[in-house]
């Protein structure tokens, strides 16, 4: 599995994900440290949630012996924190939106292939094993605040008094425990690469660590007179998934090429004109191709049938999208709302009318068939 990106793997992790979603019907919620507005935990439970909820967590551990793609230290924490598998599959969700929100207007697009097909050590691949790494912390994280998981809860470290430069603060809330996070994140993550010494494995070691980047931000609440801010409350929350999606398309762009050193241990860069990565840095060993073409052995789709942008000149023009094959144009009607006006007070009304554009998507090649280099 160290040789390719584990695109088999996420594949069969999402599936059982899925399944294990319809657990969540029948599941009790544990007493909820729900980060509120004035930051006061929610009710437990009755017993006979719980019930339903150790029914779940039953039918979850059989389940985690029979999903394939997993180690075994994944099976042990999957039997030991069932309830965090349903968070993982949020994760997973989180990071396929964010990936496919940051290459949309690329040729890769982040939409996965059909089972079987692996990308290479290239630039894309890092940047999945960051994002994924990063979802699962930020879904771990998330969960523990909520009181979903059983093995944590608001960090516990954020007590008593603080000050910032607006002064003096108590903490309250619920703190995001995002240290908990990273820990359970790098646990499972990391546990399928770790079963490898090559040097592959500890490419995707590297990145798995350079997306595991904590985002916090202090959130605020006010008392006192009027709001006059005498007190304040204050609790640390993770940023905006977005943040770290764009932290990370950034660390893509940058990415540095390495090779293995002599001794197998780690890497040296393969220009000597460029710098040695730093652990946040993403590192790959293979350039990417041109993802134009079906091809199964680099994992590309194709960018046939993709739709491009005639006036633009950057990668989501037809020029480049359609790599020189030409382009269809197609008339479509759609609705839009025009002629919006303010009205007072407070609304804004628009019209509906009908607006009539040329879609244009890429011309197929002339064998629009997989490639295969067996």
């Amino acid at each position: 599995m160290t040789t390719s990106v584990s695109i088999v793997y996420k594949h069969y992790l999402l599936r059982w994900l899925f399944v294990i979603l319809s657990f969540n019907s029948a599941r009790g919620r544990r007493c909820a440290a729900l980060r509120s507005p004035r930051g006061r935990p929610r009710a437990a439970p009755g017993p006979f949630a719980s019930r339903r909820y150790m029914g779940a967590v039953g039918s979850s551990r059989v389940m985690c012996d029979n999903v394939p793609g997993l180690v075994s230290r994944q099976r042990q924490l999957c039997r030991r924190h069932p309830e965090a598998m349903l968070s993982i599959g949020r994760g997973v969700a989180a990071w396929t939106a964010e990936c496919q929100h940051q290459f949309r207007q690329h040729r890769w697009n982040c939409n996965a292939p059909e089972r079987g097909h692996r990308l290479l050590g290239s630039r894309e691949s890092a940047f999945v094993h960051a994002i994924s790494s990063a979802g699962v912390v930020f879904a771990i994280t998330r969960a523990c605040s909520q009181g979903e998981l059983k093995s944590c809860s608001c960090d516990p470290r954020k007590k008593g008094s603080a000050k910032d430069s607006k002064g003096l603060f108590d903490w309250g809330g619920c703190s995001d425990n995002v240290d908990y996070g990273v820990r359970f994140a790098r646990a499972f993550v990391d546990a399928k690469e770790r079963k490898g010494k090559d040097a592959r494995a500890l490419m995707n070691l590297h990145n798995n660590r350079a997306g595991r980047k904590r985002f916090l931000k202090q959130e605020c609440k006010c008392h006192g007179v009027s709001g006059s801010c005498t007190l304040r409350t204050c609790w640390l929350a993770m940023a905006d998934f977005r943040k770290t999606g764009d932290y990370l398309w950034k660390k893509y762009n940058g990415a540095i090429q390495v090779v293995m050193n002599q001794d197998g241990t780690g890497f040296t860069v393969a220009n000597k004109k460029f710098k040695k990565p730093t652990k946040n840095d993403l590192v790959y060993f293979e350039s990417s191709p041109d993802y134009c073409i079906r091809d199964r052995d680099v994992g590309s789709l194709g960018t046939a049938g993709r739709v491009c942008n005639q006036s633009s000149r950057g990668m989501d023009s037809c020029e480049v999208m359609c790599c020189g094959r030409g382009y269809d144009t197609s008339r479509v009607s759609r609705m839009t709302k025009c002629e919006c006006k303010f009205h007072w007070c407070c609304a804004v009304r628009c019209q509906d009318c009908l607006e009539v554009v040329d879609i244009h998507t890429c011309k197929a090649p002339k064998s629009a068939g997989w490639i295969s280099r067996t």
